[in-house]
């Protein structure tokens, strides 16, 4: 596509001499702009990538990809509608787990430190599965050997409570009070802690008591009945089909829901807030292209009597508009992989490069009460770091075009007419 003449010349108008040295400032000034603009790009979209495909992993893991529900509050017969569920063709094609589950909110009490919690009951082999991800960590008694009347506490909330291994907890809830003759009471009970667990999400570390499914159906006083069944699916891209054959199945008073529409508000905030980044960081990289536009027409204007001579001597316009293309466009080439290479390797590393920053300036950088996760997460998408690249040099090359046309335009009689 390009001559060896014209990439000896392109090459040439890189490297300035001294009396160009302003020109080749702008250029430097060009490159690096791209270069950072395009390494910033993939950090921020990698670790918001992270953050949506972590959240929501960990959400939806959590409460399953479908829910039902009841009008009523609670399900009874559950073991009936999970046998009639699972019989369902598209169910047994689709779904993993189906699993029922006892949740209330309560107060927990220990050493004189309160503290609230959502209480939720499962059979401990279903408990084993939802926390079954590689990513949980368990401390004290295996889940699956909890029993009756035992707890498995997140670790954010037993050190908040100062809680050690078999320490004794209270648990105090307002909802289905105990009737007494001195009128309705709290159900207020006493169990021991026996493991302890790590997700690495804080709402969850911090705010969540699992006990087995029959001892929370006896503190929440409701015998053979569950307040919803979670549905796990094998893949999440079947969710709109279990969810219209379960609202088929099912009669009248149930409610089917999925993870999109629990989570509606959080997962449209994290797209908007993603796509709001990507246009303005994008500007970092238009602002550079511009760069380039103005260093290439000072380069035409400096090199107005070099561009009229090789004209004179035969270089077609079509030769001269290829050479300034190709010097502007090797500015955003070079820019674009080296601010791709940069961009990577710190999207890898983030979260050793947060923990090393964070130890030098001794602040905390990403706390895990704001934002939910106790680590920085980054998920690297190769075909989006691709795009990236592509549209930076995109950009170069559409930035070289109008000073390449100046130069092309150049009339060598004019230019040379006084020399």
């Amino acid at each position: 596509m390009f001559s060896k003449l014209e990439r000896k010349i392109a090459f040439r108008y890189l490297r300035a001499k001294r009396k160009e040295g302003f020109v080749s400032v702008i250029s430097w000034v060009s490159l690096i702009g791209i270069m950072l603009g395009v390494a910033t790009l993939i950090i921020v979209m990698s670790v918001m990538g992270g953050f949506h495909h972590t959240l929501l992993a960990r959400i939806v893991g959590m409460n399953g990809h479908v829910v039902i529900y009841h009008h009523a509050g609670r399900i009874s017969e559950y073991d009936f509608l999970i046998e009639k569920i699972e019989q369902n063709r598209i169910v047994q094609q689709h779904v993993s787990h189906v699993i029922p589950v006892m949740e209330g909110q309560a107060m927990v009490s220990a050493h004189g430190i309160n503290s609230g919690a959502m209480i939720r009951g499962m059979r401990m082999d279903d408990l084993v599965k939802v926390m079954g991800t590689g990513q949980t960590r368990v401390h004290g008694n295996p889940i699956i050997q909890i029993q009756d009347d035992e707890l498995v506490m997140g670790q954010v909330l037993a050190r908040n409570l100062r809680l050690t291994m078999n320490d004794n907890v209270t648990l105090i809830a307002a909802n289905n009070p105990t009737p007494t003759p001195f009128g309705s009471m709290p159900r207020i009970m006493s169990y021991p802690v026996r493991s302890v667990f790590m997700m690495g999400m804080f709402e969850y570390d911090s705010g969540f008591v699992f006990m087995t499914l029959p001892t929370a159906q006896r503190y929440f006083n409701s015998p053979d009945a569950v307040s919803h069944i979670d549905i796990r699916l094998k893949d999440a891209r079947h969710t709109d089909a279990v969810r219209d054959a379960l609202r088929d199945l099912l009669p009248g008073g149930f409610i089917v829901r999925d993870w999109r529409d629990l989570n509606q508000g959080f997962v449209g905030a994290l797209q908007v807030e993603r796509n709001v980044m990507f246009l303005i960081l994008m500007m970092i990289i238009l602002v550079a292209a511009f760069n380039i536009v103005s260093s290439l027409v000072m380069l035409v204007k400096d090199k107005s009597r070099d561009i009229a001579i090789m004209r004179t001597i035969g270089v077609s316009r079509h030769s001269m508009m290829r050479i300034f293309i190709l010097s502007g466009t090797t500015i955003g080439v070079i820019g674009a992989v080296i601010g791709t290479l940069l961009g990577t390797v710190i999207a890898v590393y983030i979260e050793p490069i947060r923990q090393g920053v964070q130890m030098i300036t001794g602040r905390d950088l990403f706390p895990p009460e704001m934002y939910f996760l106790s680590e920085l997460p980054s998920r690297i998408n190769p075909y989006e770091i691709i795009g990236i690249g592509m549209i930076a040099i995109l950009l170069a090359f559409l930035a070289t075009l109008y000073p390449a046309w100046r130069a092309a335009k150049t009339d060598p009689v004019e230019v040379l007419r006084y020399e």
